[in-house]
């Protein structure tokens, strides 16, 4: 309706889920993509799934003494490539300007949003390993528990990371402040 390519429309909805399903989706996960370009019959795929960190190697493991890629924590994750993947999506794609795009939810993690019943539930269910890291359990357990079905949560240091992204592309997530 405001002239947008769906494009567009699945980058503002990639960015809600980060939000609303936080341990499904986000900013710090990956990105695939098939865009099928009616006007030139042409099919597009993107892969903006994440390398591993420049500083990981396996030498790295063997110093701290891990034998086995481990399944959990910070040396299990790539890159993340959700925001290079939003980018080159818009370069491409997109009709309206990137901020446009995250403003829904900019407005959601700034102003909340009601938790969903079965979002709840999964949130519950990982209540222990998020409350692990400190700084992590102070955004995703509020008053020290998982939010209930109904609770508004808030996510306003997302909102940050959102509008830098906004306002400076990618380059703002990978190379300014937030990384």
């Amino acid at each position: 309706a405001r002239g947008g390519h769906a494009v567009d429309a699945a980058i503002a909805a990639n960015a809600v889920l980060g939000l609303v399903e936080p341990y499904m989706n986000g900013m710090g996960g990956d990105l695939f993509a098939i865009v099928y370009d009616a006007g030139r019959d042409a099919l597009h795929g993107l892969n903006a799934s994440g390398p591993a960190p420049a500083g990981l190697s396996p030498e790295v493991f063997r110093r701290r003494g891990i034998t086995e890629m481990p399944d959990t924590g910070i040396h299990s994750v790539t890159v993340p490539g959700a925001v290079g993947g939003w980018a080159a999506l818009q370069e491409r794609f997109g009709k309206l300007p990137l901020g446009d795009v995250l403003a829904p939810a900019i407005f959601y993690a700034e102003d909340g949003f009601p938790v969903a019943p079965v979002v709840a539930g999964g949130w519950a269910v990982l209540e222990e390993a998020v409350g692990v890291d400190p700084s992590t359990a102070a955004t995703f357990l509020p008053g020290g528990a998982a939010p209930a079905a109904g609770t508004i949560f808030r996510n306003p240091d997302l909102a940050r990371s959102l509008r830098l992204v906004a306002a400076h592309g990618a380059d703002a997530f990978y190379r300014g402040p937030i990384a």
